[in-house]
C-alpha cells in the first residue's frame, strides 16, 4: 500500500512536470539568447555595353541612374563581372568612378548571378545585405509557469533586433572587420571618396 502511494505521487509529479514543459515550449536556462540576427544577401545586376576598352558616357550615365534608383550607400558592395571576356582596366575604372561618386568602393570579386554575360557586355553587380531576427517577437512562453528558472522565450529579441536594425554594415555580423590592426589608410579612403564626391579640398 505504501509503495502504491509513492508510485501515485511520483506519477502525479511527472504529470505536472510534463504540463510545465508543454507550457514553456523550448527551455533556455543559459544567459544567451536563442534569437540571433540572420544576414540575407540580395544581388542586383545590370548589363552594360562594352567594347573591351571601357564603357561609353551614355552607359556610365545609365549606371549612375541605376545606382541612384537602388539608393546605393554604405554597406553595399559593387563588383564587375566580365563573363568569359578578359577584364579590362578602363571598364573597371569607369565603374569604380561612378560608384565612388556615391561613396562606395569597388569590390574585387563578383558573385555568381543568374544567366551568362553576353559577348560585348559587362555586368555590374550590387550586393546588399540585410540583418533581421525573423523569430522575434516570441511570446510562446507562459511566464506564470516558469518552474525551471529558464529565460523567457522573448529573451534577447529587443537587443538583437535593435542591433540588426542599427548596424551600418550587416556583413560585420557574419565575419567582422577583416583588418586585425589599426590601418590609418582605411579612414583616408573614406575621406578621399567624400572629398571627390563633394568637390571639397
Amino acid at each position: 500500500m505504501r509503495n502504491s502511494k509513492i508510485l501515485t505521487a511520483l506519477a502525479a509529479s511527472m504529470t505536472l512536470a510534463g504540463c510545465a514543459a508543454g507550457s514553456m515550449g523550448s527551455t533556455n536556462t543559459s544567459m544567451y539568447s536563442v534569437h540571433q540576427p540572420v544576414v540575407e544577401r540580395t544581388n542586383f545586376a545590370i548589363d552594360l555595353n562594352s567594347d573591351g576598352s571601357g564603357i561609353s558616357t551614355v552607359e556610365q550615365q545609365r549606371l549612375g541612374e541605376w545606382f541612384d534608383a537602388l539608393r546605393l550607400g554604405y554597406g553595399d558592395r559593387v563588383s564587375v563581372d566580365f563573363g568569359s571576356s578578359y577584364a579590362d582596366k578602363a571598364t573597371t575604372n569607369a565603374v569604380s568612378k561612378v560608384a565612388a561618386e556615391r561613396g562606395v568602393l569597388l569590390d574585387g570579386l563578383a558573385p555568381v548571378t543568374a544567366g551568362q554575360v553576353a559577348p560585348g557586355m559587362v555586368r555590374v553587380v550590387v550586393t546588399r545585405s540585410k540583418a533581421s531576427v525573423p523569430s522575434c517577437p516570441d511570446w510562446t512562453t507562459d511566464h506564470d509557469r516558469n518552474y525551471n528558472a529558464s529565460n523567457h522565450s522573448n529573451h534577447g529579441c529587443a537587443v538583437n533586433s535593435n542591433l540588426a536594425a542599427m548596424i551600418a554594415d550587416p556583413e560585420d555580423l557574419v565575419r567582422g572587420q577583416e583588418n586585425k590592426r589599426l590601418d590609418s589608410n582605411s579612414g583616408k579612403k573614406a575621406v578621399d571618396t567624400y572629398r571627390a564626391k563633394t568637390g571639397g579640398n
